[in-house]
C-alpha cells in the first residue's frame, strides 16, 4: 500500500473485517488487565488528550492499546495514524507491540522518531525549495568542520568564536524557527560580536544549502516552513494523519510544538478543492472544512530534564490552554518500583512548583529500605560502590542489572579504577559511540559522497582517508575548479587533468578515485560494479558498494599492516560497520543507499545499550533517561554536583536538577543507594562537600544511612577509627543508622526534616577531620598524584589514578590456599584464580570484609607467608 493511498469502507484490516470481526461482541479483549486509569485513557474520543504518565506507569501498552482499539474498532485506518517517539529504540519497541497486537494491521502506520518522520517528508518533498531527495543530513562532526572552516575564514577567533559556542547558539535559533535574517532583525547592531555572528550564520546556511545539505537541526525547521510557505502540502499530510500521538512530549521544543501545531490545524475550504484525490462529503464538518486531527500526547513534566537542548516544559504544562477542550488523564499507579522507592521520588519531586500534581504508588510492597553512604573521599564512595555491586552478584543479581548513575563524567575517574581493581565488567555510555569513531566516519564519508556528489565535507574526508598525498593545496584547487565550473566533486576529481596547479601523481591519484566514486555510485544506483555491457542491473545492496570501497582503497589492510592493537581494534569495527550494512540489507531488502545512510543519521545516543551486556552500566542521569535497572547508585549526592552548581543562578535551574534526581530514583526497581563524599578532589584540587539538599527532602526513614570510618590513609581510604567531629542539630538522619561492616555511624543535616516539613537553608554537617589531617591528606593527595604521573611516564601507571601510585602485580603468583595482604582489607586466604596474562582473577576472602574479587596485576596486594 502506497504512503498516500486511503482506504475505502469494509477494507479489511490486519484480518479485521468491516463488522469489527474477533468477537467483539463483549468487552473489549484490548482492556483487559489495564488499571481504570490506563483503559479511560484508552478508551478517550476527542480533539486532544493529555496522558500524564508517571515512571513506570505503562505508558507505551496505554499507547499501543489506543492505537490498537482506533484500528480494530474501525475509527481510522494504520495510513492515517503517525505515532512519534523520540529514540530509534522506543520506536523500534513500539512497532513490535503493535505488530503483536494487530499483525499485519500496522501496514501503512507511520512510527518513527520526529526527525525520521521530517525526513520523510522532507525526501518527498524536497523539489518544492530548491533540494534534491538526496540531500545529506551532516551529523555534528560534519557541522564542526563546517563551522571551524567559515570561523577560519572570517577571523572570528580573535573574537572568541569557536564552531562549539556558535554551533550551541545556531542550533538554539533554529530550534526556536529563528534563521540568520531573522536573528539579524532583532540582534544589537553596536556589538561587533553580534554582527560577526550573523555573518558566521549566513554563511553556515549559505553552505549547506551549497552542498544540498541540511544539518540535523534543519529537519524540523525545514519541514514546518515547508508546511507555512505551501499550504497545498500541509494540507496533505493533515488530512492524511488524523490521528497523532506523541510520546515524552514534556522534551518538546519549540520546533517540534509548532510542527504538531501545524499537523493539527483543520483544512481550509480553499485548500479542500485542491486535495487529491477529492474530499469525500464524510471528511468534512458543517463549515466545509477538514477538521484538526485528534492530538494525544504522553508525558510528564516531573520528568523534564532536557531545558539545556531546548525542551519546553510549558508545552506540556500549558497544554490545556493550547489545546481547548483537551482531556487530562493521570496514570499515577507504578508497575516498576517498590513503594519505598516511589515515596522517596514522590518527596522530593513535590518540593517543585512547575509540574502537573500527581503522586506515584504501587500495589507490590515497600520493598528494601534505600541505602545511603557517606564516604571520606570519592574513592571511599568508589569502593562502596564496588564491594556492593560484588554483593548484589553474589546474591544472584546480574552485572547487566545493576547501573550507577553522576552527575558530570568527571565523576568517573574512582569508580572506573575500583570496578577495575574489582574485577567488575563495566562500560561507560555516553563515550565514543560506534558511528562517532574517525575509521567510521572515514568510511562512512564514501557513502555520502556517493548519494550526494556535491557535499563538501564528505569529500574533503574522504580525499585523506587513508592518506594517499592529497594536502591541502591540492584539495583547495579541485574545490575551486569544482566551484568555478558548477560541477560535482566527482565531476572535478574525473577531470582532474585540467587543473593545471595539480602535479602528475596527484592528477593520476584523484582521477582513479573518481573512477571508483563512479563506479560506486553506479552500483549503488542499479548499474553495477561495472558498466561493460550496458545493461542495467539491479541495485546492489548497501554491504556490497561498502566493500566495493573498503577493497578498493584497502583501508583495512592498512590498518591492519601498522600492527598495532589500537588499528586492529579500527580494522574490526571496519569490518563491523560491513556487517551492519549486510543487517540492514536483509531487514531492507532493496531499500538502497540513501535509506541507509538516513537510518544511521538517525541513530540516537542511548539507542545502543545492550541489556544482555553482562555489564555494570555507567553513565550520567541525563543518559538514564527511559532505562531500568533492579539495582541503582547514585552517586556524588552532594550541593555543587547534584544539583549542580552551575543551575543555582538560572532561572528553573534547582527545578530541573530536582527533576534529573527524581528521573534517577525512579530508574531503580528493586534497590536504590544515594552516596556521597565528605571531600572530593576535582581537577586538583580538594575541597569539603555538603550533602545534596534534595537528601534532606527524603523522609529519614526511608533511608538506611551507612558511613565509611573516618581517618583517611596514605591511600586516600580510611582506617577502622570513626572520626569525632560535631554532629549538626536537627532531626538528623542517623538516629537509626544502620551497621555496616562493623562501623557504626550517622549523618546528620543542620534544619528540616526531611520532605514531609519545612525545607531548610541552613548548611549541612558531615563528620570530616580536624584541618591539620585535612592537609595532612591534600599534600598526600598531591603526593599520590606526582607518583602516578611518573609510573605512568614509565610505562608502569594506570590512567587516572584516585587512590594511590598504581602498581603492577603481573608476575606475582598465586594459587588457591596462599595468603595475601590487601592495602585496604587486610589478610585474607585466596580461594581461586581465573582467568590469565593481565587478567587474572584473583578470589580472595579477607579476615575483614569476607569474599572479594581483584584484578592482581592493579590490585595493592602482596604475597605473605
Amino acid at each position: 500500500m502506497s504512503d498516500f493511498e486511503l482506504l475505502e469502507p469494509g477494507a479489511p484490516i490486519g484480518g479485521f473485517d468491516a463488522a469489527g470481526g474477533d468477537g467483539f461482541d463483549g468487552r473489549d479483549p484490548l482492556l483487559d488487565g489495564l488499571n481504570p486509569a490506563q483503559e479511560r485513557a484508552v478508551i478517550a474520543r476527542g480533539p486532544a488528550l493529555l496522558i500524564v504518565a508517571g515512571a513506570g506507569s505503562g505508558k507505551t501498552r496505554v499507547l499501543t492499546h489506543r492505537i490498537a482499539q482506533l484500528i480494530r474498532g474501525r475509527e481510522a485506518w494504520p495510513s492515517q495514524i503517525l505515532a512519534i517517539t523520540f529514540t530509534n529504540k522506543a520506536a523500534a519497541e513500539m512497532r513490535e507491540r503493535l505488530e503483536g497486537l494487530l499483525g499485519a494491521g500496522i501496514e501503512g502506520m507511520w512510527v518513527s522518531t520526529f526527525h525520521s518522520a521530517c525526513v520523510r517528508i522532507l525526501r518527498r518533498e524536497a523539489e518544492r525549495f530548491g533540494y534534491v531527495a538526496g540531500f545529506t543530513i551532516y551529523d555534528s562532526a560534519d557541522s564542526r568542520a563546517l563551522l571551524k572552516r567559515i570561523i577560519k575564514e572570517v577571523d572570528a577567533d580573535t573574537y572568541g568564536f569557536t564552531p562549539a559556542n556558535a554551533g550551541s547558539k545556531i542550533s538554539r535559533l533554529k530550534n526556536e524557527l529563528t534563521d540568520a535574517d531573522g536573528y539579524a532583525a532583532t540582534m544589537n547592531e553596536s556589538d561587533p560580536r553580534d554582527r560577526l555572528f550573523v555573518e558566521i550564520f549566513k554563511m553556515y546556511e549559505q553552505e549547506l544549502r551549497r552542498a544540498n545539505a541540511f544539518d540535523f537541526d534543519d529537519l524540523i525547521g525545514q519541514t514546518v516552513h515547508l508546511f507555512r510557505a505551501h499550504p497545498d502540502v500541509a494540507a496533505v499530510y493533515q488530512r492524511r494523519f488524523r490521528h497523532i500521538l506523541v510520546d515524552e512530549y514534556q522534551d518538546t521544543n519549540h520546533a517540534q510544538y509548532a510542527l504538531i501545531r501545524e499537523l493539527t490545524r483543520p483544512i481550509e475550504p480553499d485548500q479542500v478543492e485542491r486535495l487529491v484525490p477529492p474530499v469525500r462529503e464524510r471528511e468534512l464538518d458543517g463549515s466545509g472544512r477538514v477538521p484538526a486531527s485528534s492530538l494525544t500526547v504522553v508525558g510528564d513534566s516531573d520528568q523534564s530534564i532536557y531545558a539545556f537542548r531546548g525542551a519546553d516544559i510549558r508545552n506540556i504544562v500549558e497544554f490545556e490552554r493550547d489545546f481547548r477542550g483537551a482531556e487530562v488523564v493521570k496514570l499515577e499507579q507504578n508497575y516498576r518500583s517498590t513503594q519505598n522507592i516511589l515515596s522517596a521520588a514522590n518527596a522530593v519531586i513535590g518540593n517543585n512548583f512547575d509540574r502537573q500534581e500527581k503522586n506515584l504508588f504501587t500495589t507490590e510492597g515497600d520493598g528494601e529500605r534505600i541505602v545511603g553512604f557517606t564516604g571520606y573521599s570519592q574513592h571511599d564512595e568508589a569502593r562502596f560502590v564496588a564491594e556492593e555491586i560484588e554483593d548484589l552478584h553474589r546474591a544472584g543479581v546480574a552485572y547487566s542489572d545493576v547501573a550507577v548513575f553522576y552527575r558530570t563524567n568527571s565523576q568517573t575517574r574512582a569508580l572506573e579504577e575500583l570496578l577495575i581493581r574489582s574485577a567488575i565488567p563495566y562500560r561507560v555510555l555516553g563515550g565514543t559511540k560506534f558511528y562517532e569513531r574517525a575509521e567510521i566516519k572515514d568510511a562512512m564519508a564514501y557513502l555520502t559522497s556517493i548519494a550526494n556528489p556535491y557535499d563538501p565535507i564528505a569529500w574533503s574526508r574522504m580525499l585523506g582517508a587513508p592518506k594517499r598525498g592529497v594536502g591541502p593545496m591540492a584539495e583547495a584547487h579541485l574545490a575551486n575548479f569544482q566551484e568555478t565550473h558548477a560541477i560535482s566533486f566527482h565531476d572535478a576529481m574525473l577531470r582532474a587533468d585540467e587543473v593545471g596547479a595539480l602535479g602528475p601523481k596527484v592528477r593520476g591519484t584523484v582521477r582513479a578515485l573518481g573512477e571508483l566514486l563512479v563506479r560506486a555510485a553506479r552500483m549503488a544506483a542499479g548499474g553495477g560494479a561495472t558498466d561493460v555491457s550496458g545493461e542495467e542491473a539491479t541495485p546492489a545492496p548497501v554491504g556490497d558498494v561498502l566493500k566495493l570501497i573498503l577493497d578498493e582503497t584497502e583501508m583495512i589492510e592498512k590498518l591492519r599492516a601498522k600492527r598495532d592493537p589500537q588499528d586492529d581494534a579500527r580494522a574490526e569495527n571496519l569490518e563491523e560497520l560491513v556487517a551492519v550494512a549486510r543487517e540492514f540489507d536483509v531487514k531492507q531488502p532493496g531499500a538502497g543507499l540513501l535509506a541507509f545512510l538516513t537510518e544511521v543519521s538517525l541513530v540516537a545516543a542511548a539507542d545502543d545499550l545492550d541489556d544482555t551486556s553482562g555489564t555494570v552500566s555507567l553513565m550520567t542521569m541525563h543518559t538514564a533517561k527511559g532505562l531500568e535497572f533492579k539495582a541503582v547508585f547514585i552517586t556524588g549526592v552532594e550541593e555543587g554536583l547534584l544539583p549542580h552548581q552551575m543551575s543555582v543562578d538560572e532561572v528553573g535551574g534547582i527545578s530541573e536538577e530536582r527533576r534529573l534526581m527524581y528521573v534517577g530514583i525512579t530508574r531503580a526497581r528493586e534497590r536504590l543507594y544515594l552516596t556521597l563524599a565528605s571531600t572530593r578532589a576535582t581537577f586538583g584540587d580538594v575541597s569539603v562537600a555538603m550533602p545534596s539538599r534534595f537528601l534532606q527532602e527524603i523522609p529519614e526513614g526511608l533511608i538506611d544511612w551507612r558511613q565509611s570510618p573516618g581517618e583517611v590513609t596514605g591511600r586516600g581510604g580510611s582506617s577502622s577509627r570513626a572520626l569525632n567531629a560535631p554532629r549538626g542539630s536537627g532531626s538528623g538522619y542517623g538516629g537509626a543508622a544502620s551497621r555496616s561492616r562493623g562501623v557504626d555511624s550517622s549523618v546528620s543535616f543542620s534544619g528540616g526534616s526531611g520532605a514531609g516539613g519545612g525545607r531548610s537553608s541552613g548548611s549541612a554537617a558531615v563528620s570530616e577531620p580536624a584541618s591539620g589531617n585535612m592537609q595532612s591528606a591534600l599534600d598526600k593527595w598531591r603526593e599520590r598524584k606526582r607518583l602516578a604521573k611518573e609510573a605512568q611516564a614509565a610505562g608502569g601507571g594506570f590512567p587516572n589514578m584516585i587512590g594511590g601510585a598504581a602498581r603492577d602485580n603481573g608476575d606475582l603468583e598465586l594459587a588457591p590456599g596462599d595468603r595475601i595482604r590487601h592495602d585496604e582489607y587486610g589478610d585474607g586466604r585466596v580461594s581461586a584464580v581465573t582467568g590469565s596474562g593481565s587478567k587474572r582473577i584473583a578470589h580472595v576472602v579477607f579476615d575483614s570484609v569476607g569474599e572479594r574479587k581483584l584484578l592482581v596485576k592493579l590490585s595493592p596486594i602482596t604475597k605473605i607467608d
